[in-house]
């Protein structure tokens, strides 16, 4: 808009007057755009805040980056201890179940040798005739595997419990981690986006390491500028408009009515409302009349171009606003997440003595499994040893019944010889006493008549005989001592 007189036209070439109604019709329309300074007042409003909101954002961020780099340096250390507690947690559950597997194979193998002595019958003949027969399973106390093996399940639930309350403080340990790296994972400072066009149509964006508001605010001074200008234009074309009317006859009155209750702020020459007209030549008002027309036609144009302005500031605002919120939030986030750490590494010695507990736990529990487990296996190799004793008793007892054998063959031969020599004997004694005994007086020798001595052979009273067993069962039993 034109704010002032300027070179025009010969004066016989524009109407030397313009009607009063029409100056009046410009006066009210020019004191209408007058309202626009409260957009004007309203730009310098968002201007300030936004330098402010600047400063906030350099300090916030600031803070928010050295805790965060601070938070992240701690839970690296964090996750090097809650490494070592899992590998204990791992290596615990590894020998745990490899010590169970080894109590698993010995109970089996004990097991398969009860089984063996429990399907083994004793030989009826072995035992008193009045008893039931039994098996070599009776002969022993198998309630000692049943108490030995309560006691390593014992040993290992200990194990077991202590592994869960690891396993629990780990995965309470990784909760309270992750929680915090999740916070952290949440953007210190907005994604980078577009978020409103700038004068030039280009976009304003934040950078992937920078703030959005030294752009915002430079746009925004750029069009609180523009604004302050159009606002001055429209000051002066109201100040052209007053002049013009009290130059034109029967327009003082007027002009004094139409410049009261003007808005708050708006700032115009005094002299222009209140002072009489000064003295103007026909052709300068023939000029001025002419500026006052061309730039009557641009008032609502210049009002147009100010709300504009003062739209695109609202949105940067808002953007602004936001902006700041998600730094606000994401500075609370990490205070958050500071507060949480706290908590954690408050209960950093209770994780670590978790641990170490479990260790100690673990080695006691395993050193008594691991004696037991020789109980096992002394008892499984004497169940063992009791069967394959029974075994060599029955090929003992098949050699004692052969040598029985062999001594009654002997008895029985030596019994026909004596025989042999009795009846020799006999025969010879009665042939004497058939030669001689008439000569002889009795009572010489009284033995003379007696018959030859005689012998008998019997197993000594109070010895058993070796137990009839058949030879079929002492075969199998040589067969499996001898392994065939």
């Amino acid at each position: 808009m034109a704010s002032s007189t300027s070179s025009a036209a010969p004066h016989d070439a524009f109407p030397i007057s313009t009607p009063l109604e029409t100056l009046v019709s410009h006066l009210v329309a020019s004191k209408r755009s007058l309202s626009s300074i409260e957009h004007v007042l309203r730009a310098n409003e968002i201007v300030t805040a936004t330098r402010i909101h600047l400063e906030e954002s350099v300090i916030t961020s600031a803070r928010t980056s050295f805790l965060h780099a601070g938070i992240k340096t701690q839970l690296n250390v964090l996750e090097h201890v809650h490494a070592h507690s899992k590998a204990v947690e791992i290596e615990g559950a590894d020998e745990y179940e490899m010590v169970m597997s080894n109590v698993h194979e010995a109970d089996q193998r004990l097991r398969r040798t009860l089984d063996r002595l429990r399907s083994t019958m004793v030989e009826g003949c072995l035992g008193s005739q009045s008893e039931q027969r039994k098996s070599l399973l009776d002969f022993v106390d198998e309630g000692g595997v049943d108490s030995l093996l309560i006691t390593v399940r014992h040993s290992a639930d200990a194990a077991q419990r202590a592994h869960a309350e690891l396993v629990e403080t780990n995965q309470a340990f990784q909760s309270d981690l992750s929680h915090i790296e999740g916070i952290l994972a949440g953007p210190r400072r907005p994604a980078k986006r577009f978020l409103v066009d700038g004068d030039d149509g280009s976009a304003i964006a934040e950078t992937a390491t920078g703030s959005p508001l030294p752009d915002y605010l430079q746009s925004m001074e750029d069009n609180a500028k523009d604004m302050a200008d159009n606002l001055e234009s429209l000051v002066k074309h109201f100040d052209l408009c007053v002049t013009a009317i009290k130059h034109t006859e029967g327009g003082g009155d007027a002009a004094q009515k139409l410049t009261d209750d003007l808005p708050a702020g708006v700032d115009v020459e005094a002299n222009v409302v209140s002072s009489p007209p000064e003295p103007m030549s026909d052709q300068e008002r023939q000029e001025m009349l002419e500026i006052l027309a061309k730039d009557a036609d641009q008032v609502e144009e210049v009002v147009m171009e100010i709300r504009e302005h003062i739209v695109e500031m609202e949105a940067q605002n808002d953007s602004v606003k936001a902006y700041m919120e998600q730094l606000d939030q994401a500075y609370t986030s990490t205070i958050t997440a500071f507060r949480l750490l706290e908590g954690v590494e408050s209960r950093l010695h209770a994780f670590v003595a978790q641990s170490q507990v479990f260790v100690m736990r673990w080695d006691d529990e395993k050193a008594k499994i691991s004696v037991q487990m020789q109980e096992l296996e002394t008892l499984g190799a004497f169940y063992a040893g009791y069967l394959g004793a029974y075994d060599n008793l029955l090929v003992e007892i098949g050699r004692r019944q052969f040598m029985e054998q062999q001594m009654e063959k002997v008895v029985q031969e030596a019994m026909r010889k004596l025989d042999i020599l009795y009846e020799e004997d006999s025969t010879k004694r009665e042939a004497f006493k058939n030669d001689y005994g008439d000569f002889l007086p009795v009572d010489i020798w009284p033995g003379l008549t007696n018959p030859p001595l005689q012998f008998e052979t019997k197993p000594i009273t109070g010895i058993e005989r070796v137990p009839d067993i058949s030879k079929s069962v002492i075969q199998r039993a040589i067969r499996r001592v001898e392994g065939k």
